[in-house]
């Protein structure tokens, strides 16, 4: 079966669709091998291809693709604002065995959304409009957008945003139920993606805060949504789609110990390391990583302090030992970690 006809059937599923989120520099394919051991996602999406006038496909986000370890399906994300451009890169991955086209509307990074490309295109849903129907004429596979529910504000989220959806006859939406001005540092307000389920015929995941698979089944039954998109709770508990299916299967779920949180530690560590880098580079890069899980291994913020100080490997690891080495389950739920406001982790967790 390829990959458009498995992700077509997992839409007519009866069970929710579990999604791992589009994360960029964190979702590549050495990430998704990892993950896809531990408690495979139902579907993956990919890093985003930035898309301009002479951009070219990304060589090691399409290896994500042409190069899938998961056995699930992909989606390839483009992130832009020329619509010539977009067309022309919807086309050209088309050729690959993507299950599906995604446009990102919902990137956060002020770098992005300044240059009025994924959050922010949500200031002009005149040209959201325009790009769409471009991409839906252009798009023979699947089509799908993921979005946030205003730039700002959201209260042009149901007049003006929910109808430009419906027009184009998308084939999934994903809803990230905040603002881009709020970043990660507010709840979540699934009233709005409730309200776009009952409005929209497509099928609706929700994305945001979703920790825990007891998080998970309350997201679903205030959202009605078809499923759930989830990424850094994914970082931090690579058992978490696992965890959910176990849950709703009304099984034991599976409660990792420190041990085995601290061997995804060094399965991760392997995983994205890359052998050219100095030493320093590659504790520097699994920093962010460790930024999630750090929050759900102690409550006072002393792990998370130390391991941002680390710069060798092998205190890295004598840190993770101290915290982890022991068999207690633990629930890798977020910890209200103390955290200054300016932290690029405040708001990342409940």
């Amino acid at each position: 079966m390829d990959a458009r006809t498995e992700f077509q059937n997992l839409l007519r599923q009866p069970e929710p669709i579990l999604a791992l989120a589009p994360m960029q520099d964190v979702t590549d394919l050495p990430f998704m091998r990892l993950i896809s051991g531990y408690g495979n996602a139902d579907v993956y999406f990919t890093e985003y291809f930035r898309v301009l006038p002479d951009s070219r496909l990304d060589k090691t986000i399409l290896a994500s693709i042409t190069q899938n370890p998961t056995g699930r399906p992909v989606v390839a994300q483009m992130i832009g604002n020329d619509t010539a451009a977009l067309v022309r890169t919807a086309r050209e991955l088309q050729q690959h065995p993507v299950a599906a086209i995604d446009l990102n509307l919902g990137c956060p990074v002020p770098v992005v959304y300044r240059k009025c490309a994924g959050g922010g295109l949500l200031r002009d849903p005149e040209r959201i409009d325009q790009i769409l129907g471009a991409l839906r004429a252009a798009i023979e596979i699947p089509f799908t957008v993921k979005t946030r529910i205003g730039f700002d504000e959201a209260e042009r989220f149901d007049a003006e945003l929910l109808p430009i959806f419906a027009r184009h006859s998308l084939d999934l939406l994903t809803i990230h139920a905040r603002t881009v001005k709020e970043m990660y540092r507010s709840a979540p307000r699934y009233d709005f993606i409730a309200r776009a389920v009952a409005a929209l015929r497509c099928p609706v995941l929700a994305n945001g805060n979703v920790y825990s698979a007891a998080k998970a089944e309350e997201v679903l039954a205030l959202t009605n949504a078809r499923g759930l998109m989830i990424g850094r709770g994914v970082i931090r508990n690579p058992w978490l789609f696992r965890q959910i299916r176990e849950q709703r299967r009304g099984v034991p779920i599976f409660r990792p110990t420190g041990r085995d949180v601290l061997a995804y530690i060094h399965a991760l560590y392997e995983a994205v390391s890359t052998p050219e880098l100095p030493e320093r580079s590659q504790v520097n890069h699994m920093k962010k990583f460790l930024n999630f899980i750090g929050l759900g291994v102690e409550p006072t913020g002393d792990f998370l302090h130390r391991i941002r100080r680390t710069t060798t490997r092998t205190d890295l690891f004598a840190h993770c030992r101290e915290f982890l080495e022991h068999d207690d389950p633990m629930p890798l739920e977020p910890f209200a970690v103390p955290l200054k406001s300016t932290d690029v982790m405040a708001g990342a967790m409940r």
